[in-house]
This record gives structure tokens, sequence and C-alpha cells, in this order.
């Protein structure tokens, strides 16, 4: 599947969110990151060609980055550099306070019902202040401290 056939298959309104949040991801992904489908949603990752090792749940896989998914009642936006750092996720959500919006959060995931609960501004500079190299070093030594790491 492609993202193109992802969007398409949506429902009208669904399909309209995705795009506009896709959209903001987008125009802040630093030069590195992919786009394509991963995990069966819309995925952003760091491609084998830049970071060989992969992902060390799933070395076949890329390194995640973001991935945006419709679920059944909600839509998530996955923000993995969030997850791992804790100083972009204390900047994430002082600057999210002060949108004036709800912020519903899991340690990655952002889950929204409409395109308009989200700060697409803030998603946008949250995903630029990510660069490839940054987001490896981090990775990289977040999962040695967890003995996680598969070599």
């Amino acid at each position: 599947m492609t993202v193109k056939e992802y969007i398409d298959s949506l429902p009208e309104e669904r399909r309209k969110a995705i795009t506009k949040v896709r959209a903001a991801v987008n125009k802040g992904l630093p030069k590195g990151y992919r786009e394509g489908i991963q995990y069966g949603m819309i995925g952003w990752c760091v491609p084998h060609e830049v970071f060989p090792a992969g992902y060390h749940c799933d070395p076949k896989q890329a390194l995640p980055f973001a991935c945006l998914a419709n679920q059944k009642n909600y839509m998530s936006l996955y923000l993995m550099c969030i997850y791992g750092d804790q100083g972009h996720r204390k900047w994430f959500e002082a600057e999210w306070k002060k949108t004036g919006k709800r912020l519903d959060m899991g340690k990655s995931c952002v889950r929204f019902r409409k395109v308009e609960d989200l700060p697409l501004e803030l998603i946008t500079e949250a995903v630029a202040r990510v660069p490839v190299d940054k987001y490896v070093a981090h990775y990289e030594a977040a999962t040695a401290k967890g003995g996680k790491r598969k070599k």
C-alpha cells in the first residue's frame, strides 16, 4: 500500500484531517527521513541507507520517527522523537498548553478526533527540531542503556 492509497481509503472527513496533519509533518521534516507506509500506517523513518541497524524491535524495519494513523474512534500521531527525549517532551507539553487546546497524549501518541484539536504549527516545529543525526544518536544512547539493542 502507498501513502496515497492509505489516504484514499479513508472516509472523507478523516481523509481531510489526515492530509492536513501529514502536510504539517512534511513541512517540518528535516532531510534524511523518508515517508512511506510502516506498521500499516503513514510513517516517517530513518531509512536503512542512513541507519543500517534499523529498529531494535525488528531490525528489518527502518527506525520509526513518526507515524500517523486512522483508528476506530480517533486518529493518532505518534511522535517517537518526543517519547525518547524528556527535554523535548517537556518543551512540547509546555508549548501545547500555551495553545489552549486539550492534549490527549500517551508516551508518544497524540490522539485527536478532528484536525482542529491540533496546533499544526507546533507539530511542524516539534518535527523540525529533530534532525536525523540527533535522533539516531539519542536512539542509540537510549537503547544501549536499556540493553535492548540488537547488533
